[in-house]
């Protein structure tokens, strides 16, 4: 997949496209619908799929300090677009000069004359252009002029996680805000994952015998409630059973957040400056405040214990 960030870097003789536009913060599987059909769509046409997405988040420039929770940081999101298929990622840089093309300036200069635009499929709410003015009624008009046909994607509604919904980005940050990380999975079509390089904490657990990763998270991640979960710890190549921490350590007065994540049934790993990811499988119980050291041990014995079970029933990961 071709990777292109500013409109700059599109080849000048790129060729028509199906193109869709979007956040696609998490590309979950409403995300995935949409873009699935513009892969299709490129594939019957004989052309290239382009998703179009934008860095920073719009929100972060039309609402200084609104910037959402990141469900996947954009290089996670580009290797899930790759996997669906996708020809070529066009990140453009949101600025506040970009935030006030009208939509008919954003199609002339984004579809028109970058990207050539044959189909351009989208989700029955896109909107766009200054003060998000343009939705897919004035998108398909424009097509008749600059001859290009929209497609419009109906997406479908979640399961019980999400009460009937459609799938929604903006849902399942309050899932994880939760600490449900099962339902965010459910509209993810994964676990969520989060991302950043493994720092040196306090050391307790390595004192206890439990020595974790300790991940300084990218800016901006959508962090599951505080508490104690199954999931992965993904290192090196090698995907690891673990339990992960998220909280204070209130048992040692901690105030700073931490994700820590603890390989389970490994020893003497060294991940100190390496980038990991952590998937979350499920929330196991919230943070406590133990009154002695055997009882915290005592629980952390049973959090593993749990933790390995779910995952040895859940199966690899990616």
């Amino acid at each position: 997949m071709q990777r292109w960030r500013g409109l700059e870097d599109v080849p000048g003789d790129w060729g028509r496209s199906v193109v869709t536009i979007g956040s696609y913060d998490g590309v979950h599987r409403g995300h995935q619908l949409i873009i699935g059909r513009a892969v299709e769509r490129a594939r019957e046409l004989g052309v290239a799929s382009v998703v179009v997405t934008f860095d920073p988040h719009p929100s972060e420039v039309v609402r200084p300090g609104s910037h959402p929770p990141l469900l996947a940081a954009h290089h996670r999101r580009a290797e899930l677009m790759a996997e669906l298929g996708v020809d070529a990622l066009l990140i453009l840089p949101f600025t506040t000069e970009f935030s006030q093309l009208s939509p008919g300036d954003f199609i002339r200069t984004v579809l028109v004359d970058a990207l050539q635009a044959r189909v351009v499929v989208e989700g029955p709410n896109f909107r766009f252009g200054h003060k998000a003015a343009g939705d897919v009624e004035f998108l398909a008009a424009m097509g008749l002029k600059y001859d290009y046909e929209v497609d419009v994607v109906d997406l479908y509604l979640t399961g019980e996680a999400g009460g009937g919904q459609p799938f929604s980005s903006t849902m399942t940050r309050r899932l994880i805000a939760g600490g449900d990380v099962e339902g965010a999975a459910e509209i993810l079509g994964r676990p969520h994952r989060v991302e950043g390089v493994v720092v040196r904490g306090a050391q307790r657990g390595r004192d206890l015998g439990y020595p974790t990763a300790n991940v300084e998270t990218l800016p901006h991640t959508a962090i599951p409630a505080d508490g104690v979960y199954a999931g992965w710890l993904h290192a090196g190549g090698d995907a690891m059973p673990a339990a992960i921490s998220v909280g204070t350590n209130p048992t040692f007065d901690g105030t700073s957040r931490t994700v820590e994540a603890y390989a389970i049934d490994r020893v003497g790993l060294d991940l100190y400056g390496l980038h990991v990811a952590v998937d979350f499988l499920a929330y196991l119980r919230g943070m406590e405040k133990f009154d002695t050291i055997d009882a915290l041990l005592e629980r952390m014995a049973d959090d593993v214990k749990r933790a390995r079970e779910l995952v040895d029933a859940h199966g690899a990961t990616e």
